[in-house]
Order: structure tokens, then sequence, then C-alpha cells
């Protein structure tokens, strides 16, 4: 198998404090990977990571097999990156926005309209294409995030708790949208929420306190254990710590 994502040792401080500890991961051509753990198990900043929102301390990344520190322009044109709170201009239309965001991703000018119309329909968002985004509901911002993610192409998409924040039937949507880029994308979304792995994931790598705990597929971790106490356990040491 082709890797997208290869972290090689992976090592975050913030000053005295360790928030990733040695980590190192694959992640393969068209799979879906879930990076499940507890809140603050170093789920968002290994995210940031591999996007080149943060400079590591120690270790490597490499994106398509370049360096997102030392090839970080190569690296940064295969992601498209959805973070927890998606980054629109709220006093823009949907269609406006996208068309600005593939004019900065480096989308060629002929084909900027062809591509913002193709991802509005993937995300299903086209009856929103002239609406103010200050006025959409939590459910379809969260659609915008994940079409400005989409609409370079990339080979890679990196999601930050894509569900954050929205209603249990937004919540069924997003899943199923996410599932649907399957073999199109190569995709690793991070969470704290067990369900959003197993509904949408091939695969889960677990962290905790910055250390991956388990890696594996979601049935092959589910048949070695109960894949749910492994998560509480895991939660519940978080929350005692």
């Amino acid at each position: 198998m082709e890797p997208v994502i290869q972290v090689d040792r992976l090592v975050k401080r913030y000053g005295e404090i360790e928030a990733v500890r040695g980590i190192s991961f694959t992640v393969n051509k068209g799979e879906i990977v879930g990076f499940l753990g507890p809140n603050g198990a170093g789920k968002s900043t290994t995210m940031r990571i591999l996007t080149g929102y943060l400079p590591l301390s120690e270790g490597t990344v490499r994106i398509a097999g370049h360096d997102i520190e030392t090839e970080a322009r190569e690296a940064k044109r295969r992601i498209g990156y959805m973070p927890e709170v998606p980054p629109l201009y709220l006093d823009m239309t949907v269609f406006d926005y996208l068309m600005f965001v593939a004019r900065i991703k480096g989308v060629p000018a002929r084909e900027r309209r062809a591509r913002v119309a193709q991802v509005m329909e993937q995300t299903a968002i086209g009856n929103m294409a002239r609406r103010i985004m200050a006025k959409l509901s939590k459910g379809y911002k969260q659609r915008v995030g994940l079409a400005q993610a989409l609409v370079n192409n990339p080979e890679l998409l990196i999601l930050d708790e894509p569900t954050a924040g929205l209603d249990p039937t937004q919540i069924i949507e997003i899943r199923k949208l996410i599932r649907s880029l399957a073999g199109e994308h190569t995709i690793i979304l991070s969470t704290h929420i067990l369900p959003e792995v197993t509904a949408a994931c091939d695969r889960a790598i677990i962290i905790d306190r910055g250390r991956i705990v388990a890696d594996d597929s979601i049935a092959g971790l589910s048949a070695g254990r109960n894949l749910e106490e492994v998560f509480i356990a895991l939660t519940m040491q978080a929350e005692l710590a």
C-alpha cells in the first residue's frame, strides 16, 4: 500500500509539557482512519502538526512523500484541512467564499466554477450557494467547512472534530458524507466520540496522554477486546488525572 501519511517518533513540547510523546503511525492511500482519544490526549495537536500549522519538536512527518517542514509547500498542496471551527467569512455567500478559497488554493481560473459546483454537490449545499454564511445553521456551516477542504481536490483530508456541536440528525448526515468520500481521498479524522469512529472509519488509532495505545482495524480492535470498554477506561483516566 502507498503511504499518504508517515509519522515517525513525533514529539511536541510546550515548554516542559510534552503533549505528544514519540508517536509513530502510517496512513495508506484510500484509508479512513479515526484518531480517537479523550479530551487532552494530543489529538488536535497532532492534526495541526500534520497540516503544518504547528511546528514539531522532534521526529518527522511526511505527507505523500514530502516532509512537512522542509517541503512544506508541496506537502500542503496535498492537504484539505477542516479544523474544529471551520474558517468561514460569515459576511460572504457560500459560493463567493468557495470561489475565494479555490483561488487562494491555486485552482486554475478556468476550472474554479466547475470545481466549486462539484464540491457543493458533494456536500449537498447547492441550495445555499447565495446564502450569507452568517445565516446558515451549524450543520450547513460544517458542510461548507468540508467543501472548502475539498475544493482543491486534495489527496488527503484532515478533519478535526468534524461533528462538534451538531445535533443528532446533522451528525448522522456528516458521518454519511465523510463515508461517501472513501476511495477518492485518504481521510484522517480526530474525535473523542467513539461512535464517530465506528460509524465512519475503517481503522482506529487510540491516543492517550500523548502516546498511541492501540492501532488496528475497527473489527480487529473489537475482536481482541471491547473497544467501548477500552475507550471508557481511557476517558476515566483522563478525568481523574
